[in-house]
């Protein structure tokens, strides 16, 4: 049976504690904490460095049951200083994760694979994963792409992560996931859209933050991808939508959970 994530990217605007409150509100068993701000422009809350959020998210998991699956975003670029990011997989660390989101947005490969074998390694002493995602307008955008890298880096805690959206997007096929060394996914996320995909960047920038669909709303075949992976697989539930937005967290996570819970028992 599939243990399920709510992913913070679903509702991004909820502080952590108030994630952390949804998840458990849905019936989620974990979420996912953005720690890391992906680019220059965007905005989260700095958990990494507040010891006392720390402390009360340490407590709030505590008294709900709801664990954290995973970190994000850490998106290698150019300027990336591994050293930087120390204090974000400590607290990832702290408060239980056992996985760190990457994303390669660093054209130069040689310091692109430098920078992830960095961050393997940093991972590493606190006992964590590193995944790597790949998204279509990113450098990493192809699920060959990925896979070279994670092999390449020759890191024991390299994994590879599956986004649903972004691994269609990228022209893949469920074929080529059930090709994929099983040891090599630890848990994917998951959502739904059209089948057909958005041409331009900006087009598809806007679907994945704003405009996917909850599980089995849309066109994608991810039945016949759970159908390729471990049958126990995390699945964690990345579904910004504008749809939800306004509404309640919590009620928002129960939409989500009643949506995927719909989809999973078809």
């Amino acid at each position: 049976m599939h243990k399920l994530s709510l992913h913070h990217l679903t509702m991004l605007d909820a502080h952590p504690l108030e994630l952390v409150d949804a998840a458990h509100a849905g019936g989620f068993d974990y979420y996912g904490l953005r720690v890391v701000a992906p680019t220059a422009a965007d905005r989260i809350v700095d958990v990494a460095h507040d010891a006392r959020l720390i402390r009360e998210l340490e407590a709030r998991m505590h008294a709900t049951g709801v664990k954290l699956l995973d970190i994000e975003a850490i998106w290698l670029q150019p300027a990336t200083d591994i050293g930087d990011l120390l204090p974000a997989l400590e607290a990832g660390h702290r408060l239980g994760a056992s996985h760190a989101l990457a994303v390669g947005f660093d054209d130069d490969r040689a310091r692109l694979m430098q920078n992830f074998v960095a961050l393997c390694e940093a991972a590493a002493r606190f006992d964590m994963t590193v995944g790597l995602e790949l998204i279509t307008y990113c450098a990493i955008g192809t699920l060959s792409d990925a896979l070279a890298t994670v092999r390449d880096s020759g890191q024991p805690n390299a994994r590879l992560l599956i986004d649903a959206l972004q691994l269609f997007r990228s022209g893949a096929s469920v074929e080529d996931v059930g090709r994929i060394d099983p040891r090599l996914l630890e848990y994917i996320q998951l959502c739904d859209a059209p089948l057909e995909s958005p041409v331009s960047v900006a087009e598809r920038r806007t679907e994945a933050r704003t405009t996917r669909l909850l599980p089995g709303q849309g066109e994608l075949p991810l039945h016949a991808l759970l159908d390729r992976l471990h049958p126990d697989l995390t699945l964690a539930i990345e579904a910004p939508t504008l749809a939800l937005r306004g509404l309640p967290f919590d009620e928002q996570a129960r939409i989500v959970m009643q949506a995927t819970q719909r989809f999973l028992m078809r």
